[in-house]
């Protein structure tokens, strides 16, 4: 398929440590970096999660604010996302009221559909001018993001199977857009894979018109299997794969 992607979202960091990968963008300043330069390679969104001072996630208003701060600066109207994940604050009621108190807000937060709270979670950051990319990576998660009534009101929704077999991460998504269509939502899809499956993933999204995205969030390696330098780095692959 040729043409740029509807869209490429620059995941630069997720959950990794720095022994997945020794250049992981955690603090603010790093992050900023890495997010301009994943721009300049011709990402269009960032997404991130972010990190207190130790280099663990938080949700915290003060980290959020610095890092969203730092990206404003770094990428000024390129749309911002963090992730919400349950691991970070595992406590629904607190990871709750941590949102509920941050005084930087990004442009979008994701929320996985599979996680408890997450119907309150997104109308939270809805009534806060928060835009919502849904995360579903199962046809559980589908299921309750239909019943929710929210997912006219999400920004996308992310289809992200996360088994490492690619025929068995295919048919997860198949039997989520099921779910999806049954229930006549029609708003926009990024598939992503990660690891094994992140690159053959993306050759789908291409075959099929859908978003995209890549970082070191999902893989550390180039498609070759090769060590990847940076986040610019696997855009600019990824931006080939489409292109393909």
């Amino acid at each position: 398929m040729s043409g740029r992607p509807a869209l490429l979202q620059a995941a630069l960091n997720g959950a990794r440590r720095r022994d997945d990968h020794p250049t992981i963008p955690w603090t603010p300043e790093d992050l900023a970096h890495s997010a301009a330069e994943a721009i300049a390679a011709g990402a269009a969104a960032i997404h991130v999660h972010v990190r207190d001072a130790r280099g663990g996630e938080s949700l915290e208003p003060r980290d959020v604010a610095r890092t969203v701060g730092a990206l404003r600066i770094a990428v000024a109207h390129v749309p911002v996302g963090v992730s919400t994940g349950a691991w970070i604050v595992p406590n629904t009621e607190r990871r709750h009221h941590l949102v509920e108190c941050w005084t930087d807000l990004p442009d979008y937060a994701s929320v996985n559909f599979d996680e408890p709270g997450s119907e309150l979670l997104a109308a939270l950051l809805l009534r806060r001018a928060v835009r919502i990319e849904a995360g579903v990576a199962n046809t559980i998660a589908a299921t309750r993001l239909a019943k929710s009534g929210l997912a006219s009101q999400c920004l996308r929704i992310l289809l992200e199977p996360m088994t490492q077999d690619l025929s068995a991460a295919l048919d997860v998504v198949r039997d989520v857009e099921v779910v999806l269509d049954d229930a006549g939502i029609a708003i926009p899809r990024l598939l992503h894979g990660i690891d094994r499956t992140a690159w053959p993933l993306i050759g789908e999204a291409a075959r099929r018109g859908l978003q995209t995205r890549i970082g070191f969030e999902d893989t550390v390696t180039l498609p070759d299997g090769a060590p990847a330098p940076s986040n610019a780095a696997l855009v600019t692959a990824a931006r080939r794969v489409y292109d393909a």
